[in-house]
């Protein structure tokens, strides 16, 4: 069905609005307000963040963690253990883990919450993701804070939501690829042509063995099916199901003093048992219907399954020096969920407006565990619980248009409840039920002061929240349940014909971090604490077939307020991206990107202990041979840069070693160069 966003308005909203108005003004016209962060191959604005869809269509992808690298805006993201776990997300001078810490990066496809709560490898883990078909993508909406009063637990430092297809151009697509690293992947998609109904049954398949010494041994499977029907001109109904399944091993996170000292290669293994063992699949329904008088109508509710095993050692033999550290994180779930919103033009005394109004329903019944283990094989049971995660919310937007539209203006409200009940398998001491619930205020303005001059004025501000995992909060009930962020923004927008420029400031007080250890059960309290910093874009139309687009975020500060001062670590205070892309010239399409951050702390307290920035960049070209086929080439890391996606700082012991303090590193893939032809039948 095709996804609409709700309509939260204005410029304002920076990087997810923008304000459409009529070409002349009518007195009984109603500017409408569209928040809508599109990937598709026109000009870039600037203000919303806009991603030009040559790059996502043309791309040809080898690992599923790509997208990220795709969508920039300021997200830094990383493989954890140099395999097919989710990535480690980095934003604004934060680590977000995998999403779920430090505010978190809320993470939806088609409506559906990809952050996991209570999950058995950590809080708001990204792992959905993986059942993800990129050719599914239809559109990327980048929501740089908690801005949007839509959006709730996890979306403290901004929300990605990922629109899929509802059908494809072509009846029959298909598309092979193969390159480095023993990688072959396949897409397949059938796409009838039904009177009042858009469809498409799809399958992905795909294998690598990475540059690793151990081989990946990396299998990915994917199906993915939507049907569409157009009940009248007004109304739709939809079913979208997914199911997929992965299996890999990985290298893990290596000591990087032994790298330098050539002691390990750095696509070596110290325990080559690591990897992860998933299958998911999600069932969901979607209406809609239009009002005569502009109102739109939503409900739609979804039911999911996951299993997951993540098989781990992080310090291999610190605590156990004969049997080793090893062991297997298990997470079996069972999700449902529905979201209903109303979106409504009004007018009311001479000011037009636009409400958003809503609620959500989220229910998590898990089964959560931790084994060591010897190889795959678990000896033993550490910790074994029953958790029942509910979150209900409601929500309100009003956005109005003010003097001549050249002042928008807006605020929200939104409540959510959460229930958290914990039965211990282990230690039934620690089995319990808590409750707790947050109100998240919003607010923005936007200001055009001059018609003939294309400067724009904005401020946001937005509270956001992310819930512990309720092991922790049920076994240490006197903990924040509920942690706060609170983000403040402001800046200017410039936009000509062809260039649009923007700059903004913020400002981030995080209310308290709670790390929960899953690899021995503890709780880490750090905070509260803050983070201020600038961002800067621009892009241009270069010609109406090239386009440039480029963006930095610095932060300035991130540190946990009290004394002695200790740091904000383990994220890079400089992220920027780049990208100079060709669409449809006499048949060839590509893109040049750039990626990079700067050096960072791993350590909040010794300023010596950083991690090494890098610096990469992909190329992507494709020619079509014909009206129905099209050659693509892809390399990734064109200049073979050695960098690390991740370090981390902890204390680890190799066998027969003593224990020691240092970085532990994932490296970056080699050069990676991938060949692809796309052939499609039956165009529509």
């Amino acid at each position: 069905m095709r996804s609409i966003l709700p309509v939260l308005g204005s410029l304002a909203l920076l990087c997810a609005q923008q304000r459409e108005q009529p070409e002349e003004p009518e007195k009984n016209r109603i500017p409408v307000f569209h928040q809508s962060v599109v990937v598709r191959a026109t000009p870039v604005e600037v203000t919303i963040d806009r991603r030009n869809g040559e790059v996502l269509e043309k791309t040809l992808f080898s690992r599923d963690d790509q997208v990220f690298h795709l969508l920039d805006a300021g997200i830094n993201a990383g493989q954890h253990e140099g395999g097919a776990k989710s990535v480690e997300i980095r934003r604004f001078g934060y680590n977000l883990d995998h999403g779920g810490v430090s505010g978190g990066l809320k993470v939806l496809t088609d409506g559906v919450q990809m952050n996991q709560s209570t999950q058995g490898h950590g809080q708001g883990y990204l792992g959905p993701l993986k059942s993800v078909t990129p050719e599914l993508i239809r559109e990327v909406n980048l929501i740089n804070g908690p801005f949007s009063a839509e959006y709730g637990d996890f979306s403290g430092l901004g929300v990605v939501h990922i629109v899929t297809r509802e059908s494809m151009p072509d009846e029959f697509t298909v598309r092979m690829q193969g390159g480095s690293f023993g990688t072959l992947r396949g897409f397949f998609a059938y796409s009838p042509n039904w009177k009042d109904t858009d469809a498409l049954f799809a399958y992905e398949g795909s294998a690598s063995d990475g540059p690793f010494l151990h081989p990946l041994g990396y299998r990915r499977d994917n199906v993915t099916m939507n049907v569409t029907r157009r009940v009248s001109e007004r109304r739709q109904v939809a079913v979208k199901a997914n199911g997929g399944r992965a299996d890999s091993y990985s290298s893990g996170q290596l000591p990087l003093d032994l790298i330098e000292t050539g002691q390990l290669d750095r696509f070596g293994a110290v325990d080559s048992s690591n990897g992860i063992r998933q299958w998911g699949g999600t069932l969901a329904g979607y209406w809609r219907e239009e009002g005569a008088q502009g109102q739109v109508w939503k409900l739609d509710g979804f039911v999911s399954r996951m299993l997951f095993d993540h098989f781990m050692n992080f310090t291999f033999a610190l605590n156990h020096p004969v049997q080793g550290d090893a062991f297997q994180q298990h997470d079996s779930r069972l999700q449902e969920g529905t979201n209903g919103q109303y979106l409504r033009p009004n007018r009311w005394l001479g000011v037009s407006g636009y409400l958003s109004a809503g609620g959500n329903f989220h229910a998590n019944q898990i089964n959560v565990s931790l084994y060591p283990r010897i190889g795959r094989e678990p000896i033993g049971v550490s910790t074994r619980a029953n958790a029942a995660v509910t979150n209900g919310a409601g929500y309100a937007q009003q956005n109005v248009s003010l003097w001549g539209g050249r002042l928008l203006a807006g605020g929200g409200l939104r409540f959510d409840a959460f229930r958290f009940d914990v039965r211990d398998r282990v230690d039934p001491l620690s089995s319990g039920i808590q409750s707790s619930g947050r109100w998240q205020p919003k607010a923005n303005a936007s200001l055009t002061p001059w018609q003939r001059a294309p400067v724009t004025f904005f401020f946001n501000y937005g509270r956001g929240i992310s819930t512990a995992d309720a092991r922790a909060v049920v076994k240490r009930p006197e903990m924040e349940r509920v942690a706060t962020t609170d983000f403040l923004q402001g800046g200017t927008a410039w936009k000509a014909s062809r260039v649009s420029l923007q700059s903004a400031f913020f400002r981030i007080a995080r209310s308290n971090e709670q790390v929960y250890v899953p690899d021995d059960g503890s709780i880490e309290f750090r905070g509260p604490s803050r983070a201020s910093g600038f961002e800067a874009k621009a892009s241009t139309e270069i010609t109406h077939r090239l386009f440039l687009n480029a963006g930095m975020t610095k932060v300035w500060n991130a540190f946990y307020v009290g004394e002695p001062r200790i740091y904000v670590d383990s994220a890079p205070r400089f992220v920027a991206n780049a990208g100079l892309t060709l669409t449809a010239w006499r048949g060839w399409s590509g893109s040049v990107r750039m990626r990079a951050i700067n050096h960072y702390r791993v350590d909040g307290e010794d300023a010596s202990i950083v991690a090494a920035g890098h610096t990469v960049y992909d190329v992507g070209v494709a020619r079509r041979l014909s009206a129905r086929a099209e050659f693509s080439l892809a390399v990734d890391n064109l200049f073979n840069r050695q960098y690390y996606e991740t370090q981390n700082y902890f204390e680890s012991r190799l066998p027969g070693a003593s224990p020691q303090f240092r970085i532990h590193a994932t490296p970056g893939y080699s050069r990676t160069v991938m060949a692809g032809l796309s052939v499609r039948l039956g165009r529509k």
